[in-house]
């Protein structure tokens, strides 16, 4: 098998083990739209492939059937006729198989959301298939992707029906940390500074496809004008293709981003409601669930708040910079990025996007500080009574009795706590304490690109993380 996959280490090393498992296996990966789903399994696996085939965007049964021909006859030495039925469709599927020569057949199904056409009988076809059959055979591996996340959750992962416990295993493919970015752009001759990767991300991601449009020999903000801004710019449509593409009617997911990409401390599901004017009700809690299980979104509860109250935060770095820049880009200035590099309304923006990349990355910060073992609470916290109003941007209640308020920074040098920080510092750790009642040990962290000035005041942070402590 192939294995020239860049990072991804833990995805990589859990499909060669249900590869070798020596079992049958119904694996489903599900992530966003070019998170690169399909990449990870053609590179692994392409050539143990005995049967593969992708949905058809929009398209009816009948042409999915008709895609299903086309594919299989691909696949083999026969030729199978054009059937009607999806039940026919896998039965072909079968002889297929049974005539298979290799030791290991793995089946692959991408974009499977695309063949669950109303009234098809797709999904009942597929648990045939399955449990009448394949789920016996020692020598299968069923690998399913998509890029409707809903769709995967919803019919696959939670199935209460003929399919409920039928996944051997799921992985949630993630967009690229910024450790795995660094390694990509190197791969690709792309060699940035570790602020300029962290930026990097703070507007794509993460995402790989976004990150593949980059060209070697610009500076990073010719890149970005070269994607996002200029007259033909290939992404310039792309937000409005990534939530059709993951939602059937993305209009009500859409006001929930947006409303959010306007709160960084979150809000709550009333909040939300108020804002979008969406109804209250099963639909609102749907799309609420959809959003969280994509990674769009995070919820959390105070420490200090009953369950219902519960803040939804946005995660999607590239969401906000859509809502910041691209939604209302007049397109007339081409190198809107390089031109706008070190304005107001760049450092409100990139001051947001570094603590959505730090919320990313709990699993780096907490390895920096040496606790990865230690479970912890992730949450954000803002005082229900203190004057003036006290906030924590990430805080990281830890069961080794200790409590991290972590206080997050982007410069472009090392920051400097001066001495009205220092008290609004003070007051935020007041604050905590007094109203979580907490009887932790409570240290400030400061999550920074540079690290602290070592000035008079720089020592009320027991503890700092800095970019470079996150590859």
């Amino acid at each position: 098998m192939k294995n020239s996959v860049i990072g991804r280490i833990n995805e990589q090393k859990r499909l060669q083990e249900l590869y070798d498992s020596g079992k049958p296996e119904f694996v489903a990966i599900y992530g966003r739209r070019r998170v690169g789903k399909t990449f990870i399994i053609r590179r692994m696996f392409e050539n143990e492939f005995v049967f593969d085939i992708a949905g058809l965007a929009n398209s009816n049964t009948e042409q999915q059937l008709l895609n299903f021909n086309i594919a299989i006859n691909h696949s083999g030495n026969q030729e199978f006729e054009i059937v009607k039925k999806w039940l026919l469709a896998f039965e072909q599927l079968r002889t297929l198989i049974n005539k298979s020569q290799k030791k290991r057949k793995v089946v692959f199904i991408d974009e499977i959301p695309w063949f669950d056409t109303p009234h098809s009988g797709f999904i009942t076809a597929l648990e045939h298939f399955w449990n009448g059959w394949a789920c016996s055979r020692n020598d299968i591996m069923l690998i399913v992707c998509g890029s409707a996340t809903s769709w995967v959750i919803n019919k696959l992962i939670n199935n209460h029906g003929g399919l409920h416990n039928c996944l051997t295993a799921t992985i949630h493919l993630q967009p690229f940390t910024i450790s795995e970015t660094e390694l990509y752009l190197k791969s690709q001759g792309i060699d940035y500074s570790r602020y300029q990767i962290a930026e990097c991300n703070m507007i794509t991601g993460g995402i790989p496809y976004y990150l593949s449009k980059m060209k070697r020999g610009l500076s990073l903000s010719q890149n970005i004008d070269y994607i996002f801004f200029e007259r033909d710019a290939e992404l310039k449509n792309e937000f409005k293709n990534l939530y059709a593409s993951l939602f059937r009617d993305a209009t009500g997911y859409v006001k929930i981003v947006e409303a959010l990409s306007k709160k960084a401390k979150g809000l709550t599901r009333n909040e939300i409601l108020e804002v979008t004017k969406l109804q209250s009700g099963g639909t609102f809690s749907e799309i609420m669930k959809n959003l969280e299980s994509c990674g769009f979104i995070r919820r959390y509860s105070l420490p200090t708040k009953r369950t219902r109250e519960a803040l939804y935060q946005l995660l999607d770095a590239y969401t906000l910079f859509y809502f910041k820049y691209l939604e209302k880009f007049d397109g007339h200035d081409e190198q809107f990025w390089s031109n706008t590099a070190n304005s107001p309304q760049h450092n409100a923006w990139s001051g947001y996007a570094f603590e959505i990349l730090m919320l990313q990355h709990t699993n780096e910060i907490k390895r920096a500080l040496g606790i990865s073992g230690i479970q912890s609470a992730i949450y954000a916290w803002h005082s229900e009574h203190s004057q003036p109003a006290a906030q924590v941007d990430l805080v990281i209640d830890r069961k080794d009795g200790i409590v991290n308020l972590c206080e997050i920074k982007f410069s472009q040098t090392q920051y400097a706590i001066d001495k009205s920080y220092e008290e609004k510092l003070r007051n935020k750790i007041a604050a905590f304490k007094d109203e979580t009642e907490t009887r932790k040990a409570v240290h400030l962290l400061m999550i920074t690109t540079f690290g602290l000035q070592k000035n008079k005041y720089f020592s009320i942070a027991q503890k700092e993380v800095i970019l470079d402590d996150l590859f």
